[in-house]
């Protein structure tokens, strides 16, 4: 931890010496909530969001707010190390391009539902899960699907020279749809109730135990399921294409999860709470999880250490350092391009528009590694050979 600011009702702890104000007011109003628990951490990638800071974990007492787990519930990481040592650059190519046949990006959706075995186990009830139930055969040819943003597909390579599969992706409109819902619900409720907590800060809350907020809790929590059933299903199709090239001499060890948008029932300092992390991931100890890095530079497998302060959590990613808007506005395309090729990997850079995913869009993910030590121990350092981008 690098900071620790105590002039608020609570106290944040900060694990990156540079965070802007923007998330640093975020943080405060979340640390004057009346229902604040203990205290607010903000990881070393955070930066401004929605009501809360991405890369923000924070616990509330009897209370779950859609807005600090945001609109990709359940949005996280998968990967897959396998067999393999090497990829000559033109198979690497003919593999990318099948990926892109067989994987729909950006707003893209399936041609045909993908069928029922694709979602999350169990019967969907429309008063369990009315938002589900609405958005269910929609979601099934969404399932499968990539999404825009700064979700990918990379192919990588460890200290070794194994070659993994890395997948960031979420639960696509349902999980919009639901995250949306039911904040327009909090907010309708908490100005009917004359909440202490302004609309201005975009944090209008639910009571946990009512029925608003379990119903939110459910449909949450089956957005989480689905957007662990859409890797998976991308995992499958891409290890097919793998498959189809190194007939015989490859296979994919088992797949690592983790999600980094959604809330949870957790115990700390002995007091049951509801911990939700917002661009942040699950580092208990012992826990393997997953931090990419931006376009072009390292990603990790880690194992989580169980630091209290942080409500054991960890980064989900590098951060970024400008907005989307402000990197296609201001960076070099050409420059951007360049890093990359003269890392050899096939990346996304083709127009300016791409620019809001270019590597200097992000912070520094050695010094995000290092800020935080006391989180994580590295189990694996991968670099990129290629990538697919929405």
């Amino acid at each position: 931890m690098f900071k620790e600011i105590k002039t608020e009702r609570i106290p944040i702890k900060l694990w990156l010496s540079d965070a802007e104000e923007g998330a640093l007011s975020q943080a405060r109003n979340l640390a004057n909530l009346p229902f604040a628990h203990s205290h607010i951490a903000l990881m070393p990638d955070c930066h401004q969001g929605f009501g809360m800071p991405i890369g923000g974990v924070a616990a509330f007492d009897n209370v779950i707010i859609p807005n600090a787990v945001g609109v990709d519930i359940g949005c996280g990481m998968c990967a897959a190390k396998t067999s393999l040592q090497h990829i000559s650059h033109p198979v690497l190519k003919e593999i990318m391009s099948d990926i892109r046949t067989l994987v729909p990006l950006g707003f893209k959706h399936h041609s045909i539902a993908q069928g029922t075995d694709r979602m999350p186990a169990g019967e969907v009830d429309p008063l369990l899960l009315p938002l589900v139930a609405r958005e269910y055969q929609k979601a099934e040819y969404q399932v499968g699907t990539l999404g825009g943003g700064n979700h990918f597909i990379e192919i990588q390579k460890d200290e070794d020279n194994h070659i993994w599969i890395m997948i960031h992706s979420g639960s696509r409109n349902l999980g919009k749809q639901v995250a949306d819902h039911y904040n327009r619900l909090a907010m309708d409720l908490n100005e009917k109730w004359k909440s202490p907590v302004p609309r201005s800060a975009q944090l209008a809350w639910l009571p946990f135990d009512d029925e608003e907020g379990q119903t939110y809790l459910r449909e949450m929590q089956y957005c989480v399921d689905f957007a662990f059933a859409n890797r998976k299903l991308m995992m499958e199709r891409i290890t097919d294409v793998f498959e189809k090239h190194f007939k015989g001499e490859f296979h994919a060890f088992p797949m690592i999860n983790i999600a980094h948008n959604y809330a949870a029932v957790e115990t700390h300092a002995n007091k049951e709470v509801v911990v939700h992390r917002k661009g942040a991931t699950l580092a208990t100890e012992g826990t393997v999880g997953i931090i990419p890095g931006s376009q072009g530079t390292h990603s990790y497998i880690v194992r989580g250490k169980g630091n209290p302060e942080s409500f054991n959590s960890c980064s989900h990613g590098a951060g970024r350092v400008m907005g989307r808007k402000q990197a296609q506005r201001s960076l070099n395309l050409k420059e951007e391009i360049k890093k990359l090729n003269e890392k050899g990997i096939i990346h996304a850079i083709r127009t300016q528009k791409d620019l809001d995913e270019a590597t200097s869009a992000y912070k520094n993910i050695d010094v995000v590694m290092n800020n935080q030590k006391d989180l994580v121990d590295i189990l694996h350092q991968l670099t990129p050979l290629a990538v697919v981008k929405g």
